[in-house]
């Protein structure tokens, strides 16, 4: 288990949906947090509703500018967490220049903007937490998710590098690999969601990978997790029969 009490957490992409139900259960196990996200106002109302020690701090993950000041401004960290993220459900054949890139540049080139200030300090202290947010559409090629799976791979792979390289050291990295998350992103599904998660509930999953000192990552739903990892061990002929 972990102490939380003193901590400082750095929550990108946090004033709704999974980030802000897990700033809540961080700030609540006694971590200060500091919240960051574009939009300003809701920034604003999620650190007002926090119960213990919190700020905001706003930033646009696709800026190289906003991510060098807010990390300069950020200060000295026990760890961060990477939630930011854009989405629009698309095939190929609807590809859409400037949304597929907005995926790329926010979900994956985001990720590695905020962890080129954060990582080399962990690093030289041998000490801090690092998680990212992947998802169950980045474990294999799925219909309809250009731009987004390719980003969350793009994520996971990040992560477990990253893994590989620090798992002896004192920086600790985790993964955590959410399926369909009731957001104001995924109400633009025009499809069924099995095993749709509210917000809090995914914060809880988050919570208890964090809180697990030996664990690298989680997949949850677990039921609805185990479709797509089993689905890596699938030949191609079979695996696009059904998925496709």
């Amino acid at each position: 288990m972990t102490d939380w009490n003193g901590k400082r957490y750095w929550l990108v992409g946090a004033s709704e949906g999974l980030g802000l139900a897990l700033a809540h259960k961080l700030n609540a196990a006694g971590a200060e947090v500091i919240l960051s996200a574009r939009n300003e106002d809701r920034l604003a109302e999620a650190v007002s509703a926090m119960p213990g020690r919190a700020h905001g701090l706003p930033m646009d993950v696709a800026s190289d500018e906003s991510v060098a000041t807010a990390a300069k401004d950020v200060g000295e960290l026990d760890g961060v967490v990477f939630l930011a993220g854009v989405y629009w459900p698309m095939a190929t054949q609807d590809w859409t220049p400037e949304q597929v890139t907005a995926m790329a540049d926010v979900n994956f080139t985001g990720a590695v903007r905020v962890l080129g200030h954060v990582v080399p300090q962990m690093v030289a202290r041998d000490s801090g937490h690092i998680v990212l947010t992947g998802s169950l559409a980045g474990f294999r090629g799925l219909p309809g998710a250009i731009g987004y799976g390719a980003s969350k791979a793009g994520v996971m792979s990040l992560a477990e590098s990253m893994r590989a390289d620090l798992w002896r050291s004192g920086v600790r990295v985790q993964l955590a690999n959410p399926g369909f998350i009731k957001t104001r992103l995924t109400d633009k599904n025009p499809f069924h969601m099995p095993f749709l998660m509210s917000p809090e509930e995914a914060a809880q999953e988050t919570f208890e990978l964090m809180c697990d000192q030996s664990a690298f990552d989680r997949s949850f739903p677990l039921l609805f997790s185990l479709v797509f990892r089993l689905s890596r061990f699938l030949p191609n002929w079979a695996y696009y029969r059904l998925f496709a």
